[in-house]
């Protein structure tokens, strides 16, 4: 049974998940491997009967879909962006294959929002090519998502391939991407992808450790550069909390000496107490976004709750430095104001400003 329309998840508030990745059948990404074996595109099966790879049905992705929303209703999740699975956008392939690639995972983005589009609302993936000029290349596939599909943000990786070799998101290089997300007005999502570094191999999901490393320093860049000065009206969400803390007190000159809070924000996605305690009270208050990325890397169970260490709703509500203004704030204010797509999802009310 899903949550009725009806239902708040938090005293009488509904609460909004900025991080989210969309559900599939296993069998689905066996379309990647069929264009990385051929070494040549495909088009996306989605919606074409009969199309999809290993005849996966409509049915499967329900079910698969149906699942992400039981998960979501257990942690009080009343709607949620959900966009690809980062480790899986897999920005080192060729260039040729990686257009097709984000289409048929929007697609399947796309098909579970209209499953249960009173609980999803979609953030895009994009055919990152670091080797390119600039970010032009992305556009394309931005506008589809937006203006096609409906999508409500994109996800952006600070090092697509793995390698580095993708310019800082303060360069230029950014620029096109950056001026038409203004136009669309749907922010980005920053999260880390793939990692190549040969010296990552030994621990398990290595990947999360480019997470951390490459969202850090996304947010250094933004923060000490001038896009927002260039950019003005751009909203920028850096997932996990901004993967790693600052060390430095606020009035240190390693810190940005700017007001940032209308342009870079910070999801709630920190699973250790202690981290995420901290993170709230060094970005502010007015600075965090709800966010879970349930189901996803937060299985673990607490030992004392018994509940995953994705259920973050009970966390916040145990924070005492927090009022109940902040958890509102943090829970549903805060994630409307920077993605105010979430409306599409008919149950959230445009924000009062």
């Amino acid at each position: 049974m899903t949550r009725g329309t009806s239902e708040m998840a938090y005293k009488g508030t509904l609460v909004l998940d900025v991080h989210g990745h969309v559900t599939v059948p296993p069998g689905a990404n066996n379309h990647l491997v069929q264009m990385l074996g051929s070494n040549q595109p495909f088009p996306s099966p989605i919606g074409q009967p009969g199309k999809n790879w290993k005849h996966i049905s409509e049915e499967e992705f329900r079910k698969a879909a149906q699942i992400h929303v039981d998960y979501i209703d257990a942690r009080n999740i009343d709607v949620q962006v959900i966009g690809p699975r980062p480790f899986l956008q897999m920005g080192w392939m060729e260039p040729h294959i990686a257009p097709a690639w984000a289409a048929y995972n929007n697609d399947m983005i796309a098909q579970q929002v209209s499953f249960f589009p009173e609980r999803f609302v979609g953030a895009a993936q994009l055919p990152f090519t670091p080797s390119a000029p600039d970010t032009e290349h992305l556009l394309p596939e931005l506008d589809r998502a937006v203006e096609e599909l409906g999508f409500v943000a994109a996800y952006v990786s600070p090092d697509a391939s793995g390698t580095r070799a993708q310019p800082g998101m303060d360069d230029p290089w950014w620029f096109p991407l950056y001026e038409r997300a203004e136009e669309l007005d749907v922010p980005l999502i920053v999260h880390g992808t793939n990692t190549l570094d040969p010296r990552f191999r030994r621990v398990p999901m290595n990947y999360q450790l480019a997470f951390l490393t490459e969202q850090y320093l996304a947010g250094q860049f933004l923060s000490h550069g001038d896009v927002f000065e260039r950019f003005p009206r751009l909203r920028i969400i850096i997932c996990h909390c901004g993967g790693a803390l600052d060390r430095f007190i606020p009035t240190d000159h390693h810190i940005a000496q700017k007001d940032l809070s209308a342009n870079l924000f910070y999801d709630s996605c920190g699973y250790d107490l202690n981290f995420l305690e901290a993170a709230i009270k060094q970005r502010g208050v007015n600075r965090v976004v709800f966010g879970t990325e349930a189901p996803g890397s937060g299985g673990a169970v607490r030992p004392e709750t018994g509940r995953t260490s994705d259920d973050l709703v009970p966390v916040l509500d145990g924070f005492g430095f927090l009022t109940d203004a902040d958890r509102k704030a943090i829970l549903h204010d805060n994630p409307l104001r920077v993605v105010p797509g979430f409306v599409k999802s008919g149950r959230v009310k445009p924000l009062d400003v």
